[in-house]
């Protein structure tokens, strides 16, 4: 069978990536252009810098990706490029590039969504995974479980109805001072505490469901600090980041398991910037080994926002012909399964 050779585009949030994989498993070339350092001062993502950086950077970064690759634009054989979730304007840069790209080369354009990109950054570090399979998907944005049935085809087993896990963890960070991005820095501070110190809520909803809801966790911490400063009682910082933890990791480990146990599969794919966490890999693969259930997770270059996972999510779209055509436009609120 002849080799398909996928461009990515993505910009959903504050990376503009570009990235060529062969076959949805091979990477050549995953150039990011991070804006980290810039929003770090506004202590988050400011949308309207995000899209002029976004504007700066995107041609600069997709000539990258084809230098480092050794290609040109001819031989590529589609464009495929994330239009939603994210930030509209952050989206619309890196769409309409890629219409562009798609109407000059006359390439196919392949829309991807975001999440789905996320998922499939695992078959490519996993080159033999194949459907079907449990995802767990936890970001800044998002936090997913996703039954994948196929390449193609998912169905969501539960989701946040609130701030995503990310999102939790970046508001606590600023809370206790730690700066943005919130995520490593608390799993950083956490291991000098105790995850035990202090019992933070973790949600449970009365009707039967895998859904997760994480703005009690992250008011509760934040109370738990305000009463201290009233109180003018000293905090162990390291405690609350480790009790904090625990609270969103038993949850995320819970729920998955009992997906895997739902759905009878014996593999989890983790995916999202979050699943570079190393309390939640720790807990994850001891109980999987407990449980006899796989644990699969990307490097950490492919679990945050990265091309090569677009172009990935790309190829399965191409094979399964799902092409997109000029009139598509960004959708900041893409749901993974429409309807």
């Amino acid at each position: 069978m002849e080799k398909k050779i996928i461009l990515g585009i993505e910009s959903s949030c504050d990376e503009t990536a570009a990235a060529i994989v062969v076959d949805g498993r091979n990477v050549l070339s995953n150039v990011i252009a991070s804006q980290i350092d810039t929003h770090k001062k506004f202590g988050g993502v400011v949308p309207e810098v995000a899209s002029r950086m976004h504007i700066e950077a995107v041609d600069g970064v997709v000539k990258a990706a084809l230098k480092e690759a050794d290609l040109t634009l001819e031989d590529v054989d589609a464009i495929g490029v994330t239009y939603g979730p994210g930030l509209v304007g952050a989206l619309l840069v890196g769409l309409q590039y890629a219409k562009g790209l798609s109407l000059g080369s006359k390439k196919p354009l392949i829309p991807v969504n975001h999440i789905q990109g996320h998922i499939c950054a695992n078959f490519i570090e996993h080159k033999d995974l194949e459907p079907p399979f449990v995802s767990l998907v936890v970001s800044g944005g998002h936090t997913f479980i996703v039954y994948v049935k196929d390449y193609d085809k998912f169905e969501v087993i539960g989701q946040t109805r609130d701030d995503a896990a990310g999102e939790a963890y970046d508001k606590v960070a600023r809370a206790l001072g730690l700066g943005y991005p919130g995520g490593p820095k608390i799993d950083k501070l956490a291991k000098e505490g105790n995850e035990n110190a202090i019992e933070f809520p973790k949600a449970k909803f009365h009707e039967q469901t895998l859904d997760f809801s994480f703005s009690g966790v992250k008011s509760a911490v934040l109370n738990y600090l305000n009463k201290a400063k009233m109180q003018n009682i000293e905090v162990n910082k390291a405690d609350v980041a480790a009790s904090f933890q625990k609270a969103i990791v038993d949850v995320l480990s819970d729920n998955v398991f009992l997906t895997c146990k739902m759905e009878k599969v014996n593999k989890i794919a983790i995916a999202g910037g979050v699943a570079s966490n190393s309390c939640l890999r720790e807990r994850l693969i001891t109980e999987g080994e407990k449980r006899g259930i796989k644990i699969l997770f990307p490097s950490p270059i492919l679990c945050t926002d990265n091309a090569a996972m677009i172009a990935s999510a790309a190829y399965f779209n191409y094979d399964k012909k799902l092409e997109g055509n000029l009139d598509i436009n960004a959708k900041p609120n893409l749901k993974l399964v429409e309807g």
